[in-house]
């Protein structure tokens, strides 16, 4: 198989890993020649190209599937739409007809608060971040395209892993004021996100839209509890906050938009196991590494 990346960073990279593990042949877009560089000591054959500017993706390599797993690079880019929405019209617009799968990495930050309760993939999407309101334009975008019945979107939750752990450096630094207690957290660590889509890519396409999580929500008073215990923190005074977070804050945001993640759909529709079924085993291999 022939397989195409846009975005490969934490998720795109080891995605990439899977699929030359298996004899893939893997094509894969970036801005920087010293990561080309890297790519192609990988065995990844590097595209230079920006997916804001159509004119840099106009020759794309013959593939059978394409991955756009873009993430927001807020040092080059102000506007999360010129990136999430604009650069995949500039994909969609260029990609060969030919091509057997389009995968989109989308987040469950398309859904609004559900004050705690369980959310499915036919949940009501009322994105109240401007991620989450771009991802759903995205997933919009790719409905209304040529591409609908080969696509696949993935509405993957909170992602972490080796040297991507959430609020690490604020537990670190006790800086407990910087952390609201309140809501869920869901969570998928990165190796079992990769292996999903590896699992997705082998599969025929119907258009169809799956949430990827550990199908296991945490409080995040607990979360932020287990993390600092492994840094030596026996208790968190929750008492010492002074305040809650900034309401015009990211973190404040996520906090008012508590929700369960279920995974149902997709551990049933395929023979999916995960390595890291709950935080805890998943912080530990991330802590650890």
């Amino acid at each position: 198989m022939k397989r195409l990346i846009f975005g490969c960073g934490y998720l795109g990279r080891r995605v990439a890993e899977n699929w030359l593990k298996t004899g893939d042949s893997v094509y894969a877009i970036t801005r920087s020649q010293a990561r080309a560089k890297e790519f192609r000591q990988m065995g990844i054959e590097p595209i230079i190209a920006d997916i804001t500017d159509p004119n840099s993706i106009e020759f794309l390599p013959q593939t059978t599937t394409v991955l756009f797993a873009v993430g927001m690079d807020r040092t080059k880019y102000d506007n999360i739409r010129d990136v999430y929405v604009k650069g995949l019209q500039n994909v969609v617009n260029r990609l060969s007809n030919s091509i057997e799968q389009l995968i989109y990495i989308s987040s469950t930050g398309v859904y609004g608060d559900f004050s705690g309760d369980w959310v499915n993939e036919s949940s009501v999407t009322e994105p109240s971040r401007d991620g989450g309101q771009a991802c759903l334009e995205a997933e919009k975008l790719i409905e209304d395209s040529v591409f609908k019945s080969r696509s696949t979107i993935l509405r993957l939750a909170g992602i972490y892993g080796p040297d991507r752990v959430p609020t690490r450096s604020l537990i670190e630094s006790k800086n407990w004021q910087m952390l609201s207690p309140s809501g869920y957290l869901n969570l998928i660590h990165v190796d079992d996100a990769a292996s999903v889509v590896q699992v997705i890519g082998d599969h025929a396409p119907n258009g169809d839209t799956f949430l990827v999580s550990d199908g296991n929500p945490v409080l995040r008073q607990e979360y932020y509890e287990f993390v600092a215990r492994q840094f030596g923190i026996n208790r968190i005074d929750w008492k010492e906050q002074s305040t809650e977070p900034p309401q015009s804050s990211l973190r404040a945001k996520r906090s008012r938009t508590s929700k369960r993640i279920s995974n149902k759909k997709l551990t049933q529709t395929f023979d999916i196991k995960f390595d890291y079924p709950n935080y805890q085993v998943g912080l530990r291999h991330a802590l650890n590494q």
